[in-house]
């Protein structure tokens, strides 16, 4: 939806390619044309980059857009598109590719003069016990072939790390096809804090301001904001110039995001990997900056310079963003599929809704289980705040179970409006 509303922006013609479950979506429904890529399963459809290609090529496009998940960070997709005279919108397949591997980022990152947490990559359990000992417990094992929380595993003492590494590889094969797995020092009081990059292919990059995504739920983002709360200006500086140098460094083209964690207790900051897409989160930013990125996105791809400098980037007021996803909070948000009888957001001034849902919409079980993003903007976090508790608690939802409450109960928690929380905060103020 987001991708078909820019591109009616740009006056550019749109096909959205969907699944059998999502032929009667909202986007299909809107775009210029939609075209089915397969059977429901995402194996047979959305993750296929040759029936993508095929079906762009098909129905006449320059370009593709892959969207937030699936194949947008995909090297062989990027490789496949160029290799039949499309255009891809997202960095190079070269540097998607490196970036993709968490160890070859890290190193990149160590190379640009960015800090990195201690660590490797680890191919026994031996060798990671010996590590861990070395680094100090707890530490993390994590994918080397891929992020969003998948494969990773807090490891406390040493009688844990033998299952926790079988089960860390096991998660690394099923979700990336790829079972190395990394030790990393683990920082107690963290904070993940991520700069939005821009680069073009005349040599401008620019950052467009952190966000800060320490609310989360087994290392899933819930909440989203910025600029990042009680981070003392030095820090955000060196944060946001660390992701600029990384960047220029990697030739990264097009728009991205370079994602940090802070150790709260010391301000010190470690580089943990580059995502190479448009975030979910981007709305955050464009709120604060009044500056759509999917279009820049499209602009960049298209060779156009980014137009803008780094001093004509300015930030108003503050941003949050939350993830409305139909998950049954009371049976440890297991998905909860079904088609919506009622949804319906209340018109507010400052809020902003990023949705494919309305009353009949199916949720399929197939899919992420997001529903919709509420993003609000004010004068300060306060008012940003207040602004989305009402806009949550006047929201209609009707059919399945959604985490609207949990939602609501953690922008209402004196923890969170009092500012920034560490990455383990939330699990700890739900149990």
């Amino acid at each position: 939806m987001r991708i078909v509303r820019a591109c009616r922006e740009l006056q550019l013609e749109c096909v959205v390619g969907v699944s059998d479950a999502d032929r009667k979506g909202l986007a299909a429904r809107l775009a210029d044309r939609s075209i089915c890529i397969g059977p429901a399963p995402a194996s047979a459809s959305y993750l296929r980059d040759d029936l993508v290609v095929q079906a762009a090529l098909g129905t006449g496009c320059d370009a593709i857009h892959p969207g937030y998940g699936f194949l947008a960070e995909s090297a062989r997709l990027a490789t496949r598109a160029a290799e039949h005279g499309l255009i891809f919108i997202g960095p190079p397949a070269e540097v998607i590719e490196m970036t993709g591997d968490k160890l070859q980022a890290r190193e990149q990152a160590t190379l640009a003069g960015l800090p990195v947490l201690p660590g490797r990559a680890v191919d026994s359990v031996g060798d990671a016990q010996a590590l861990a000992l070395q680094i100090g417990y707890p530490v993390l094992l994590k994918a080397a072939g891929g992020g969003g929380g998948r494969g990773i595993k807090l490891v406390h003492d040493a009688a844990q790390l033998p299952q926790l590494f079988t089960l860390a590889r096991a998660e690394a094969v099923a979700a990336f096809g790829d079972d190395r797995v990394y030790v990393e020092r683990f920082i107690a009081n963290a904070r993940h804090v991520e700069v939005q990059i821009a680069a073009d292919a005349h040599g401008s990059t620019v950052h467009l301001g952190e966000r800060d995504c320490s609310v989360q739920r087994r290392y899933q983002k819930l909440i989203e904001e910025a600029p990042a709360p009680g981070l003392r200006s030095e820090v955000c500086e060196s944060i946001r110039m660390a992701a600029v140098t990384l960047a220029r460094a990697i030739g990264y083209r097009n728009l991205g995001t370079v994602e940090f964690v802070v150790d709260a207790d010391t301000d010190e900051f470690f580089f943990l990997e580059v995502n190479c897409r448009i975030q979910v989160e981007h709305p955050v930013t464009e709120t604060l900056t009044g500056r759509d990125l999917v279009a820049l996105q499209m602009r960049i791809a298209d060779g156009e310079p980014l137009g803008f400098g780094q001093a004509d980037v300015s930030f108003r007021g503050h941003s949050i963003e939350c993830r409305l996803c139909a998950e049954d909070p009371g049976h440890d948000f297991r998905p909860s599929p079904g088609t919506l009888t009622a949804f319906a957001a209340p018109a507010l001034a400052g809020l902003r809704v990023d949705t494919h849902c309305q009353p009949g919409t199916v949720i399929s079980p197939y899919y992420d289980s997001l529903m919709a993003k509420l993003i609000t903007h004010g004068e300060d976090r306060e008012q940003a705040i207040a602004l989305l508790i009402e806009a949550l608690e006047e929201l209609d939802v009707e059919g399945v179970e959604c985490n609207r409450m949990v939602l609501i109960d953690v922008l209402r928690h004196p923890d969170f409006q009092a500012g920034a929380v560490p990455t383990d905060w939330l699990a700890r103020a739900l149990a």
